[in-house]
């Protein structure tokens, strides 16, 4: 599945992790940010924690431990992590996925 142009026009994100690895195109505003998140590797997430985060996968599969659950989400799968919850992952190559963060500036917009 290819990300629609215009999306793909939106700014991108500095993340902690190296564009070949994962790109991202995101919206912000006062009240948080979402971003596209495309996953051109294999990636491991260590475990971490910050405020609110609501996802969807939209292609591919992530190995999502929240709070010491682990389960395997693919397309179409939902995750709720809570304020403060310890959450980390595995994310397979060419897994996309929505992330919505509470945090508006959780990562600074490009440029």
């Amino acid at each position: 599945m290819q990300l629609p142009d215009f999306i793909k026009k939106f700014p991108g994100l500095e993340i902690p992790f190296p564009e070949d690895v994962v790109t991202s195109h995101a919206i912000r505003s006062d009240a948080g940010l979402v971003v596209f998140f495309d996953f051109k590797k294999d990636m491991v997430l260590p475990p971490h924690s910050h405020l609110a985060q609501w996802g969807t996968v939209l292609d591919g599969e992530i190995e999502f431990t929240i709070e010491g659950d682990t389960r395997t989400l693919g397309p179409g799968a939902i995750y709720n992590i809570p304020s403060g919850a310890e959450h980390g992952a595995i994310i397979k190559a060419g897994t996309k996925v929505i992330d919505v963060f509470e945090e508006a500036d959780r990562y600074p917009v490009k440029g």
